[in-house]
């Protein structure tokens, strides 16, 4: 088959996702090439979208120039080309993998290469639209994952009149960012939307029927009765691409400060990149290092010195937005060492709970539910590394100044 070749950027984007079209609003002379054929979007807001709270053209990120629907299947490092599924040949100065991640699919029976009828990731917009069409009032549902993006999804069928059901294999839901007691405040909340959660609960598989599925066992034996079923068992980084090329990729793609990765001419930014050993998969780190990386690309000094990155979450009522809402932020690490101090307070009457956690003179982490009062100044003085002024009383860092 011949193929064109398209000489009409000096930078390319691979990836059309919140990193990719950031990079692409900052830097002239680029092409963008997304697999997907919507328009760049928030992909914050999904479960939003699929609380019904926002049409899907809300969350679009500002007009980018994307050539949409197109994969690409292979980088010819040596004469610097990127080879497409139309057929097409793209070549470029410098090529930036913005890739995103993969949801982990749990190796489950009964869940093959072909997804049953009812089963659902939830990554994409696709994926959301396809979610929300299945969902009615008094579907069961059972969402698999506790995390940030289980619990988010979790609301938001029951905000839609769906039976939920959450099952987190861990002791507590979101476990990378909260503690025991304000992870235990936030099952209460989502019980009171009338979501049933099991924490320590293992799934052993899916029974399906004529290709739908039906319920989701679990490792006791016992079944839930599922009409629809989220996998939310967390992300993968998309390095197969960058792992065909011949690059360094460890969980994901190695990127330095500058995020450059093994090969001088090739940078990665957002869910696929690891820098320092980390992979963030947030959208705060991928746009700080779009940020970074346009900077770069324009021949002006900038590094990437790694994201102290805040967790928010506002969780409302299915009737009234204002009602019964939930407000929750994280930070840093919330799990005390020892020698650590850990201030706590806990106010049942204005349903506020607060925790911060000080390592030496600077803030280690915290969590914040109900009242969010303090959290800029605490987040801040965290995202500074500053140490904690010598006259300020630990107590008074649960105050709405923070202390300061």
């Amino acid at each position: 088959m011949r193929t064109r070749t398209e000489n009409t950027a000096r930078v390319v984007v691979i990836g059309a996702g919140m990193a990719g079209a950031r990079l692409a609003a900052k830097v002239p002379d680029v092409t963008v090439i997304g697999e997907e054929s919507h328009a760049p979007y928030n992909r914050v807001l999904l479960a939003e979208v699929l609380a019904g709270r926002y049409p899907a053209d809300v969350i679009a990120l500002p007009p980018a120039e994307v050539r949409r629907g197109v994969r690409v299947v292979r980088i010819d490092r040596d004469d610097r080309l990127v080879h497409c599924d139309d057929g097409s040949v793209v070549r470029y100065g410098r090529l930036v993998l913005a890739t995103g991640s993969n949801p982990v699919l749990p190796p489950l029976r009964g869940l093959g290469n072909t997804m049953p009828d009812g089963v659902h990731a939830f990554r994409t917009l696709d994926d959301c639209m396809a979610l929300r069409a299945s969902v009615r009032p008094g579907v069961s549902a059972v969402v698999i994952g506790g995390g940030l993006l289980g619990v988010s999804a979790a609301r938001a069928l029951a905000e839609c009149g769906a039976q939920v059901v959450l099952a987190q294999q861990g002791e507590h839901l979101m476990e990378r960012q909260l503690d025991a007691e304000s992870a235990g405040l936030l099952r209460s909340h989502l019980e009171s939307l009338g979501v049933e959660v099991h924490t320590e609960c293992r799934v052993r598989g899916l029974r399906c029927s004529g290709g739908a599925v039906r319920a989701v066992e679990l490792a006791d034996g016992y079944e839930l009765a599922a009409e629809i079923t989220v996998l939310a068992c967390g992300v993968r980084p998309r390095t197969g691409l960058a792992q065909a090329a011949g690059l360094e990729v460890r969980k994901g793609v190695v990127v330095d400060d500058e995020l450059r990765t093994s090969d001088p001419y090739i940078h990665a930014v957002g869910d696929c990149a690891e820098h320092r050993s980390t992979v963030y998969g947030l959208a705060g780190p991928a746009l700080e290092q779009a940020d970074v990386l346009a900077e770069v690309l324009a021949g002006r000094p900038a590094r990437y010195d790694g994201t102290r990155a805040l967790t928010r979450l506002t969780l409302n009522g299915p009737d009234d937005p204002g009602a019964g809402s939930l407000d929750l932020a994280a930070f840093g690490d919330s799990r005390p060492l020892p020698g650590d101090d850990v201030i706590r307070l806990a106010d049942a009457t204005r349903g506020a709970y607060r925790t911060v956690v000080v390592r030496g003179d600077r803030l280690a982490g915290g969590v914040l539910l109900g009242d969010l009062a303090a959290v800029g100044t605490l987040a801040r003085t965290w995202q500074d590394d500053a140490p904690l002024p010598a006259e300020t009383s630990l107590l008074h860092l649960l105050t709405n100044d923070g202390g300061f």
